[in-house]
C-alpha cells in the first residue's frame, strides 16, 4: 500500500466514523426500504445502499423521482455515509431516492477512498475509475426504480467531496448540481463538459482541508497526493466561472455564518457557505467524538443542501 500507508487510510476511517457519531442509521423514517445493492464493473465489485420511499412505480413510470448521491469520507463507506448526513430522513419526506455509493480499497467494506485525482490512498493510487462507476450506476438506478434524470445531484463529504466536484466537471451530462461539503479544488481541473450548479460548505476551523488553502493536515494527510489545496472560495469561483455567473459574489453574514451567492444565468446556481465554528465535519450531523471535530449547528448542511438541489433541473 505505499506510499500511503494503512495507518493514514485508517486515520481516515477513524474520522469518517468520527464525523458520524450521533446520527445512526436508524433515524431512517419509517416505510423506507433498505437495499444494498452491487455490481460489477472494470474487474470490481461495487457496492451500494439505496433508500426509496414507499409505493414508487416500476421503472419508466412518470413522474420520475429526483436522486440524491451521497458519497462518503476517505476511509469511509455507505453505513457511515447515512449515519453521518441523515439524508435518508428526507426520503420519505420530500419523496425522493437516495444512494449511498462506496468507494475501494483493500477491504470489501472498510477504508474505502474515491479517485478524486489528488485524492485518496489507494483509490487514487490504482486510478480507480470512479466517474465510470458512478455513470454506471446511474444507468443501473434508471433500470432498477423510476427516477428523474434531469434530476440527479451529488454531495459528499471531504474526500467525497472532491469525488462530487469531479462528478460534476466529468459528468456534467448526468448530474444536475453537486453539493461538496469540506471539499476542496486544486487550480489545476479542466473545465466541466457544461453547466453544473455547485453548492460548497467549508469550515473556518477545518485543519483537514484548510480554509486559506496550503498543506492539508489531520490524520489522514498522507493519504493525498502531495498536490496542496486552493482555498475554499476557488471551488466557487470556479462554478461561479463554468455556469457563467457575474464573478463577484454578494456575502452576506449572520452569526457564524458566512454565505456567497453569485448571480448566474436561469436555471443555474453557485452558493459558497463558510462557517467559523465548524471543522473537518458535516454541519448538523454528528455531535463529535475524542477524535473527530463537533459539526456546527448553524445550519443543518443536509437541510440547505436538498433546499438548494430542489428547484433545480436539467
Amino acid at each position: 500500500m505505499t506510499p500511503f500507508t494503512r495507518r493514514a487510510l485508517l486515520a481516515l476511517s477513524l474520522l469518517a466514523v468520527a464525523a458520524c457519531a450521533g446520527r445512526s442509521a436508524t433515524r431512517a423514517a419509517r416505510g423506507i426500504s433498505d437495499d444494498r445493492r452491487s455490481f460489477a464493473f472494470n474487474g470490481l465489485t461495487r457496492s451500494y445502499i439505496v433508500r426509496t420511499p414507499a409505493g414508487i412505480g416500476r421503472p419508466g413510470t412518470s413522474p420520475g423521482l429526483p436522486v440524491v448521491l451521497v458519497l462518503h469520507g476517505g476511509g469511509g463507506n455507505a453505513v457511515n455515509a447515512e449515519a453521518m448526513s441523515g439524508f435518508s430522513t428526507l426520503v420519505e419526506r420530500e419523496r425522493i431516492i437516495v444512494v449511498y455509493p462506496e468507494g475501494t480499497g483493500r477491504f470489501r467494506t472498510m477504508l474505502l477512498t474515491w479517485n478524486a485525482q489528488h485524492c485518496c490512498g489507494s483509490a487514487m493510487e490504482q486510478r480507480v475509475d470512479d466517474v465510470g462507476f458512478i455513470s454506471a450506476l446511474i444507468d443501473t438506478l434508471a433500470a432498477q426504480y423510476p427516477i428523474d434524470r434531469n434530476r440527479v445531484y451529488a454531495t459528499g463529504i471531504s474526500n467525497g467531496a472532491m469525488m462530487s466536484h469531479r462528478l460534476g466537471r466529468e459528468l456534467s451530462s448526468r448530474i444536475t448540481a453537486v453539493a461538496p461539503v469540506v471539499g476542496a479544488v486544486f487550480g489545476d481541473e479542466p473545465p466541466s463538459g457544461g453547466a453544473v450548479s455547485a453548492l460548497m460548505i467549508n469550515g473556518l476551523l477545518d485543519k483537514s482541508v484548510p480554509a486559506e488553502g496550503g498543506p492539508p493536515g489531520g490524520r489522514g494527510k498522507d493519504a493525498w497526493d502531495g498536490m496542496h489545496p486552493r482555498p475554499n472560495i476557488d471551488q466557487a469561483t470556479y462554478w461561479a466561472r463554468m455556469n457563467r455567473c457575474d464573478p463577484t459574489p454578494q456575502r452576506s453574514e449572520r452569526g457564524a455564518v458566512v454565505h456567497l451567492t453569485y448571480r448566474c444565468p436561469a436555471g443555474r446556481a453557485v452558493e459558497l457557505y463558510q462557517l467559523k465554528d465548524n471543522g473537518h465535519a458535516w454541519p448538523g450531523g454528528a455531535s463529535g467524538s475524542r477524535r473527530g471535530d463537533t459539526p456546527s449547528t448553524a445550519i443543518d448542511a443536509t437541510e440547505v443542501i436538498w433546499a438548494f438541489f430542489k428547484p433545480l433541473s436539467r
